[in-house]
């Protein structure tokens, strides 16, 4: 219609130009923006997820609604809205894609809200920035100056609207301007909103209903839709109405738990054959399961490990079953016998809900419990989580003496002779959880205490990483040494497993470490198992057990040693010393029961999964996996549930005595 006005007053073609070079600023925004976008798709190298034809509609279609506001504002301000926009939202992309080379995942509001973390990880996120990256903010080398210059013929322009005497009054051009942002908004969102309808009415159904992993997410929505939804799911959990759980859906999840602890405990040989023994539970940092056992250039990477592995219960099919939370996941995850949520950690988004962990049963049958961490008692909030999982005590960084200052805190030598210091002034029988520091991301190690020759991997991150782990199994070793010397091994259980993986994805060089190449399953595979070893005082049943297991196992498994029932429990791991076969879940959805490992395809479509056979390693048919699939579906939202609806509480409130 301005066109058609325009061209009514006389002014032709010159008129037209004004109409172009008002609106040529913001196409050149939403170009650039939809340009970032996809070069960050491309460095995503996410299997199984492509950027279509109607993906980057959603794309345009989410920028136009993110952005329509600017066309509301006058001229001259419009420019420098869509400079601000540009760099939020360059901002976000580049952000995202950095989170996601470490973590596999992307930016969400819980993640946001424990931002005061992100400065603690330091060297960990400089080395997660590449140089190429500098192409993300390549467009303010031309960006800004055009701005510059449209603004400019903008100024000209307003000649060419005098001339052929066109005088609007301010109402009629904020009007103008309303409808122009409005209708841009209404465009917006049928672009982003029709392709993601079309998405899941087609492969996608039932996607926003029961999504358990954001890439599933992402590859509907786009990026900035994936930022949309997120808010929209954080700002309806937290002022929207409160959702409530019918009757049917919590008699159907704590039929799930009655008939999960109805097959628990199993009274066998080493049920309660371990009553009343202290237990000392490490959770190792990154310390992950391909290096056990194995050499570089002749020399051993966990000689410690190793040789603990001969009068030890060794798990080689152990899985870490973290989420966003990582670190605290594997820590909420081993102790409460449930799933992390898929966004945000346990520890920061619901500290306050009731949970069975493994430290409150052991408190209220006679133990004494601390947590030993060196580091900031409020990082991932565990000053107020561990009050509410029982400890007595939690050893936090002000009570250590850093007298090996290394990596993020004090060195794990240190920090283990120190841990074990403070046990021997607690009583007995008690529970220690100890979590490591010194093989954390970055890996970055003084030379001082560097004593593993890397060979070919020496100025690499993995090079670094070996080292880490290479200290962090010398810390172990002086560890039992000392237990030895002060008369506890005789009498604790030890647990040691790894919490997570390196985040190093480049298969390149486990292929190398290796010496051969790498299938899909392979490096699934590596980056989700870490080692499991448990030393019985009587050093009885040593070997290496083959059977998949997990860390939602641990709470269950070690009450099975002590000869304490978890059946009054809501926990859904397995008991490693029951025999019978047992599946282990992942937080992204894939599974295995040590015949088949099934890995969800990225859109969530159970039929574009991949399902492996264990013992060819070759891919199967799929539907091998139906029932598993649906199993661990059911398990991911049943535990999602029970956390945020604070379950375990309603469920003990309605049968106080226990089930």
């Amino acid at each position: 219609m301005e066109v058609n006005l325009l061209e009514k007053s006389g002014a032709g073609s010159s008129l037209r130009r004004v109409f172009q070079y008002r609106n040529l600023e913001y196409l050149l925004f939403i170009a650039v923006i939809v340009w970032k976008l996809a070069y960050m798709h491309s460095h995503l190298h996410a299997n199984n997820i492509d950027m279509s034809r109607l993906d980057y509609v959603i794309a345009i279609g989410s920028i136009m609604a993110a952005s329509f506001w600017t066309l509301w504002l006058p001229r001259r301000g419009r420019g420098i809205a869509l400079s601000i926009l540009n760099l939020l939202l360059t901002a976000l992309i580049f952000s995202d894609l950095v989170y996601y080379r470490y973590f596999q995942d992307f930016i969400t509001i819980p993640v946001l809200l424990q931002a005061g973390q992100v400065g603690e990880l330091g060297g960990s996120i400089r080395e997660l920035i590449h140089w190429t990256d500098i192409w993300f903010f390549i467009d303010w080398i031309f960006y800004i100056p055009m701005i510059f210059i449209l603004a400019s013929r903008r100024r000209r322009s307003t000649v060419y609207e005098r001339g052929a005497r066109i005088s609007d009054s301010r109402l009629k051009r904020i009007t103008r301007r309303l409808i122009t942002g409005m209708v841009t908004l209404g465009l917006g969102l049928a672009l982003a909103l029709g392709p993601i309808h079309y998405y899941t009415s087609t492969w996608a159904v039932g996607l926003f209903a029961g999504n358990w992993w954001n890439m599933a997410l992402y590859n509907v929505t786009g990026l900035l839709g994936f930022h949309y939804y997120d808010a929209y799911k954080y700002g309806l959990e937290h002022w929207g109405p409160k959702k409530q759980l019918s009757d049917q859906e919590l008699a159907d999840i704590k039929m799930w738990y009655d008939k999960a602890s109805s097959d628990r405990p199993v009274m066998n040989e080493t049920y309660g054959a371990y009553k009343g023994s202290n237990v000392m539970v490490i959770q190792a940092e990154a310390f992950m399961n391909f290096m056990i056992g194995k050499q570089v250039n002749g020399q051993e990477i966990t000689p410690n490990f190793n040789k603990l592995m001969k009068e030890s219960l060794y798990y080689s099919n152990y899985y870490h079953q973290t989420g966003q939370g990582r670190t605290s996941d594997a820590d909420f995850s081993s102790h409460s016998s449930l799933h992390p949520l898929p966004t945000g950690s346990v520890f920061t988004r619901y500290p306050d809900h009731q949970y069975d962990v493994l430290p409150q049963i052991l408190k209220s049958g006679g133990y004494t419990t601390a947590a030993f961490h060196a580091y900031d008692s409020s990082f991932w909030n565990r000053y107020t989580m561990y009050k509410n999982m029982g400890y007595d005590r939690f050893y936090s960084k002000k009570d250590y003496v850093i007298d090996e200052p290394l990596g993020w805190s004090l060195g794990d030598k240190s920090f283990f002779k120190q841990s074990l210091e403070f046990m021997g002034k607690e009583k007995q029988p008690f529970y220690s959880y100890l979590i490591t520091l010194s093989s954390h991301h970055p890996y970055s190690l003084p030379k001082s205490v560097q004593q593993l020759d890397v060979g070919e991997f020496s100025g690499t991150i993995f090079g670094d990483y070996l080292e880490a782990i290479h200290y962090t199994d010398a810390a172990l070793g002086q560890l039992v040494d000392q237990m030895k010397a002060e008369g506890l091994w005789d009498k604790t259980i030890l647990y040691f497993y790894g919490d997570h993986d390196n985040s190093i994805k480049d298969k390149s060089y486990y292929e190398k470490f290796l010496g051969k190449s790498l299938t899909d399953l392979d490096m699934e595979q590596i980056m989700n198992q870490v080692p499991l070893l448990v030393h019985l005082p009587d050093g009885k049943h040593a070997g290496v057990y083959d059977e998949p297991a997990g860390q939602l196992d641990m709470t269950p498994s070690l009450l099975h040693l002590l000869g304490i029932s978890s059946k009054p429990y809501y926990m859904m791991g397995n008991d490693i010393f029951d025999d019978r076969s047992k599946m282990v879940v992942l937080r992204s959805g894939a599974f295995t029961d040590g015949a088949i490992y099934y890995i969800p395809s990225a859109d969530g479509v159970f039929e574009n999964g991949t399902c492996y056979d264990l013992n060819t390693r070759q891919k199967t048919e799929v539907e091998r996996a139906r029932a598993g699939y649906e199993e661990a579906k059911k398990q991911l939202d049943y535990s999602d549930k029970t956390i945020m609806y604070d379950l375990i509480q309603k469920f003990e409130e309605a049968v106080p005595q226990g089930r």
